[in-house]
């Protein structure tokens, strides 16, 4: 039983994560059960760990929903990673190693890569090294307090479906910060570091307008 309560936790998870459901969305526990070949027990359980992480809503009396975020959330959710995010930046500056920038390199290589695609999954497949770029630069900071905020601000289905949006000159943009984000580490600015993050979590924030 707990290798079941745990497999369809980490099966819903992935799912919510890889942007299989709208905002608003109702998570039928009939339906994932059959889907990931389990009992509605464990995804009941599943569905409740999930909400006390911040990932679904829940509700006694219709269950389990995606978030389905209002302005007023998106402009609370961006501020508060515009700050804590370019803190973090700042941080970084004074502490990432050579080895953490040249992974960064790497990474960015990897999202201009598809970037210039005109791969139908290309917005999935950036946001997967793009979370990989921030976690470094966090990291970098050398402060745990800082990663449990975050953890708890940054909503990774908002981050999935913010690349979706993104037409050819935000996507332009958003690579472009990443060099110059880079370009900051190499320096040791604090300053300029923080301002770039701030200025690339803002800009995503552009594109979204309602959801």
């Amino acid at each position: 039983m707990v290798r079941g309560r745990q497999d369809a936790y980490e099966s819903i998870k992935s799912m919510i994560l890889d942007g299989s459901y709208e905002p608003g969305a109702k998570l039928s526990e009939e339906e994932l059960a059959a889907t990931i070949g389990v009992s509605r027990t464990p995804v009941r359980e599943a569905l409740r760990r999930l909400h006390a992480e911040g990932l679904v809503d829940w509700a006694a009396n219709r269950g389990a929903t995606m978030p389905a975020w209002s302005d007023q959330d998106l402009e609370e959710i961006f501020e508060l990673r515009a700050l804590l995010e370019g803190y973090g930046a700042e941080l970084a500056a004074v502490r990432i190693s050579a080895d953490e920038i040249a992974r960064l390199r790497e990474l960015t290589a990897e999202m201009e890569r598809h970037a210039a695609s005109q791969d139908p999954d290309r917005a999935d497949r950036i946001a997967v090294h793009n979370a990989e770029f921030h976690a470094i630069i966090l990291s970098a900071g050398r402060n745990r307090r800082l990663s449990a905020l975050l953890g708890a601000v940054v909503q990774t289905p908002l981050v999935n479906r913010t690349f979706r949006r993104y037409d050819e000159a935000a996507m332009a943009r958003s690579m472009s910060h990443h060099r110059e984000l880079i370009d900051a580490f190499e320096s040791g600015d604090r300053a300029w570091a923080g301002s770039v993050m701030r200025a690339h979590i803002l800009a995503a924030r552009s594109t979204l307008g309602a959801v």
